[in-house]
C-alpha cells in the first residue's frame, strides 16, 4: 500500500509540474503577444506634436481675435466670437473627418483646447446620426463630453458654495 501511495503522489507531482509548466508557457506567450501589440511611444515626439498642435490652435484663435478687434469689437465681444468661431471650425473639421487625424497626430494639444471639447460633442452626434434623432443623437451626443460637463458644473457649484461660506465668515481671497 505504501509504495502505491508514494507512486500516486509522485505521479500527481509530475502532473502538477507539467500543468504549471504549461500554464507558465501560456503566460509567457500572452506576455509576448501583449508586448508585440502594444505600441511604443516616443514621449518627446508626442510632447512636440502636442505643443505644435495646441500652439497652432492658439495662434489661429489669436489671429481671429486680432482681426475681430481690428473691426472695432471690444476685448470681451471679440473673445466670445473667437471662441464661437473656433468651436464652429472644430465641428466642421470633425464633420469632414479631419479633426480625428489632427487629434491623432497632436494628442493632448488638440484635445485640451475648446476645439477638442467641441469635437467630443460633435463626433458622437455624427457617428450615431443613423440611429435617429432621439436614440442616436439625443442619447449619444454627450457620451464623451457628458462627464466633463457634469463634474465641471458640480465642482463649480461646490467651490461657489465654499466661496459663499468663506465670505459669510469674513474670509476674503
Amino acid at each position: 500500500m505504501g509504495k502505491i501511495d508514494d507512486r500516486q503522489k509522485k505521479e500527481e507531482r509530475i502532473l502538477k509540474k507539467a500543468q504549471n509548466t504549461k500554464q507558465a508557457q501560456k503566460q509567457k506567450a500572452y506576455e509576448d503577444y501583449v508586448k508585440q501589440k502594444t505600441p511604443v511611444h516616443n514621449l518627446y515626439k508626442n510632447m512636440l506634436h502636442a505643443f505644435l498642435t495646441g500652439g497652432t490652435i492658439c495662434v489661429i484663435g489669436q489671429a481671429i481675435q486680432n482681426y475681430l478687434k481690428s473691426t472695432g469689437m471690444d476685448q470681451e465681444l471679440s473673445g466670445s466670437y473667437t471662441s464661437m468661431l473656433l468651436v464652429l471650425l472644430s465641428v466642421i473639421l470633425t464633420g469632414f473627418g479631419l479633426y480625428t487625424k489632427i487629434a491623432k497626430w497632436g494628442g493632448a494639444g488638440a484635445l485640451v483646447p475648446i476645439t477638442g471639447f467641441a469635437n467630443s460633442v460633435a463626433a458622437p452626434a455624427i457617428e450615431y446620426k443613423k440611429e435617429g434623432q432621439v436614440f442616436g443623437i439625443g442619447c449619444k451626443i454627450f457620451t464623451i463630453a457628458g462627464p466633463v460637463i457634469l463634474y465641471g458644473i458640480t465642482a463649480s457649484w461646490v467651490f461657489g458654495f465654499l466661496y459663499y461660506l468663506c465670505r459669510l465668515a469674513g474670509i476674503a481671497w
